[in-house]
């Protein structure tokens, strides 16, 4: 153990390398999907946080009393099956052609296909937690399956194909297989509630809540992380031998935590969480690391959103070790809802919406300049979503974030924390589709100006 430490310190504070040492040396931004690819997931994922949060206005302080009542198992897939899922599942269809050399066959009819099987499936199984009757657990199991074992066979094959190597291509890879396994579970899970099955529900649904924060969020993020956060955020590369230590080490995390489901022991399950809380707080203190080094000093909304989901990531190992020393902490009812909000609204909404931020304003700038003509430039990024609407719904999130954490304490907080969601949720979603009006505009300007138009 000593000498794992030793070697996470030396590589934390060891001499920054190029990134080009761990990514594949020949990527092409020509090899982006159309457009209407990706966006299509991103356009929707905001609307399914909106949904959440007038599922919190409308129930109030109920959805944050348990982890296990009906509306909060609503909410929870709300934000993970529904605005989680979609973002991701656009980067990744964005993310493999680009960063990795992958194709992807037939990507806009794949994603034509997928797009509205996850969304359905999202939607049924909400409304089935919501008490619409078993068989939409049925429906809801089968439309998301069908919709992720085609994402999966997609992403996995062309990753599969690909040349390139290095941690980015691992991480991603990992990622897939930890979709793959976290819709196994999840579709076991509402197939036993749509048969009433006495099956070890409890453990399930333990194992199918790490596979996919960990084994499918946590890997995605640090996959795109290593490849996003230099690039965009101008910081100096991720350590690659412990870029590529991590995600192993999750993996094997998680696989020693689907042992539960065989009957393992409860202090073997503390060691594990402990040790994959462990792996969670390195890659969030990596992170923090480079943001310090960063060659651009000026903030934009996309540092402080990391900034926030890697403090919010801190906070959930601190609070999950806390939990395993001090038992009267970690059995409260309210305890795991406290998790809960730290990493689903905290990390990952708020990495998902620092990174769209990112990737939607250079996607449109990358299609305008293959329209570029010698008379009309694309405009600068920075036009594409005004700095003025990321700010303004950035600050949205943040407090609808810290009212969300309050609300776990303060049951008078809920229904302010849901509108507040919901506000910053519909703020996202209106400034990602400020974008695309952009771009349309934008477009047809430069058309009518090209030498060709009116010929």
């Amino acid at each position: 153990m000593p000498s794992f430490a030793c070697f996470i310190i030396r590589e934390w504070l060891s001499p920054p390398r190029a990134l080009a040492g761990f990514m594949h040396p020949n990527l092409s931004f020509e090899q982006a999907p159309p457009m209407s690819v990706p966006f299509r997931f991103f356009l929707t994922a905001p609307w399914f946080g909106v949904l959440a949060g007038l599922l919190l206005l409308w129930e109030g302080p109920q959805v944050l009393a348990s982890r296990w009542t009906p509306e909060a198992l609503g909410l929870t897939h709300l934000l993970v099956a529904g605005f989680m899922l979609q973002a991701m599942t656009g980067a990744l269809f964005q993310f493999i052609p680009v960063a990795t050399g992958g194709n992807i066959w037939r990507p806009r009819w794949i994603a034509g296909i997928t797009h509205p099987l996850l969304a359905l499936g999202a939607l049924l199984l909400v409304a089935a937690f919501l008490g619409a009757g078993n068989r939409l657990f049925l429906a809801a199991a089968h439309t998301a399956l069908l919709g992720v074992v085609i994402v999966v066979a997609a992403t996995g094959w062309a990753m599969w194909k690909t040349p390139a190597s290095g941690a980015t291509v691992s991480a991603l890879r990992l990622a897939i297989l930890g979709l793959a396994v976290t819709a196994a579970l999840g579709f076991g899970l509402a197939y036993g509630l749509g048969r009433g099955r006495s099956w070890p529900l409890i453990e399930m649904a333990n194992v199918h809540a790490a596979w996919g924060l960990g084994g499918w969020g946590l890997m995605l993020l640090a996959g795109v992380s290593y490849y996003v956060v230099p690039m965009f955020q101008l910081t100096p590369a991720y350590p690659p031998r412990l870029s590529k230590l991590l995600p192993l080490s999750l993996v094997g995390l998680l696989l020693v935590w689907s042992a539960q489901l065989n009957g393992v022991t409860p202090a073997w399950q503390q060691v594990t969480l402990a040790a994959g809380m462990l792996v969670a707080a390195i890659h969030a203190l990596i992170t923090l690391n480079l943001q310090r080094q960063r060659r651009r000093k000026i903030p934009d909304c996309t540092h402080r959103l990391f900034l926030l989901a890697m403090a919010a990531l801190l906070a959930v190992a601190v609070s999950v070790v806390l939990g395993i020393l001090v038992p009267e902490i970690g059995l409260a009812t309210r305890f795991p809802v406290w998790v809960g909000v730290l990493v689903i609204p905290g990390v990952f909404l708020s990495v998902i919406t620092g990174m769209l931020y990112k990737i939607m304003p250079f996607i449109v700038w990358l299609h305008l300049q293959r329209l570029g003509s010698s008379t009309v430039l694309p405009p600068n990024m920075k036009k594409i979503i005004p700095e003025r609407l990321m700010a303004g719904q950035m600050w949205a999130h943040f407090a609808s974030v810290a009212t969300l954490l309050g609300a776990v304490w303060l049951p008078l907080l809920a229904r302010p924390a849901g509108a507040l969601l919901a506000l910053s949720s519909a703020w996202l979603g209106w400034n990602l589709m400020v974008a695309v009006r952009n771009y349309v505009h934008f477009k047809d300007h430069m058309l009518s100006a090209s030498p060709g138009h009116g010929s």
